[in-house]
């Protein structure tokens, strides 16, 4: 009934009608904490530095009526934080040698050729437990995992050994300069493997980029939904995540193919190349 076909203002329409001028911006209050939680996610992936003060400003311009308490709330039930979660996966020791990055400027060209490793933390009941996974930087696949209740590098290796099991060694493993990466046990694995190491730039968060996205799609795509808080639910919904992440999801940057489809086609394109060859 208020239009701006006229020439009468929204208030003097407003006394025409006899009705309040509040009641026209008047948004209905949200009261799905799931559809609260995808904003925020969709907030937060692409502005990270945002508290739970501007999330909520962006959330009431795209018309979702919510307070700051109850961002704030979600945002600590999802274990955001402006800048970064904590705690602190990456602590770096003065001591260790920083091995430079070596894949500026690198076309990568093939499975395995390079292998990116990190560690986030996941929330139970009782504190925190350490993922440390390692992804090809060509498919995007997860070629190996572990759960650790600690940072020490032992389990680092543990899945550094696991994904050359299965896959072989790749080229090249880029990490970040945190200790576990820097210490004797990792090198001393990677030189015995004869794999090139590469460390990515401090504060240069782009060098990270892919296995960052990882973490996200693990958190908010696929654990937010399913909220585990014990080491178990972990342990069962973690492989689950493996298979749907290397075999089910698209992704975009692939051209919607998953990582297995494009492993299969590099794979099905090698094994063509070799048959022309030898034809």
């Amino acid at each position: 009934m208020i239009t701006s076909k006229h020439g009468l203002s929204v208030r003097q329409q407003c006394e025409v009608l006899m009705i309040h001028r509040s009641r026209i911006y008047y948004v209905k209050a949200c009261n799905n904490d799931s559809i609260i939680a995808n904003e925020i996610a969709d907030v937060y992936r692409e502005f990270p530095i945002y508290g739970y003060r501007r999330i909520r400003e962006l959330l009431r311009r795209k018309g979702i009526a919510v307070n700051g308490k109850r961002v704030l709330r979600v945002m600590r039930e999802m274990g955001l934080r402006a800048i970064y979660p904590a705690p602190r996966t990456t602590v770096r020791d003065s001591s260790n040698t920083i091995d430079p990055y070596a894949l500026r400027r690198l076309t990568i060209t093939h499975p395995h050729h390079v292998w990116q490793v990190d560690i986030t933390y996941l929330r139970t009941h009782s504190g925190f437990i350490y993922l440390t996974a390692l992804i090809d930087r060509y498919t995007r696949m997860i070629v190996s995992w572990g759960l650790s209740n600690t940072l020490e590098a032992d389990n680092c290796v543990r899945v550094l050994d696991s994904g050359i099991h299965q896959y072989g060694r790749p080229k090249i493993i880029n990490s970040d300069q945190g200790s576990q990466f820097t210490g004797d046990a990792w090198i001393k694995s990677l030189t015995h493997h004869h794999i090139q190491i590469s460390m990515s730039g401090q504060g240069r968060s782009n060098d990270n980029a892919h296995i960052e996205r990882l973490w996200r799609t693990l958190k908010y795509e696929y654990l937010y939904l399913r909220n585990p808080r014990t080491v178990a639910e972990y342990k069962q919904l973690l492989p689950r995540f493996v298979q749907w992440y290397n075999c089910e999801r698209p992704h975009q940057a692939l051209g919607y193919n998953t990582p297995y489809q494009m492993l299969t086609k590099t794979k099905t394109t090698t094994t063509n190349d070799s048959l022309s060859l030898v034809s």
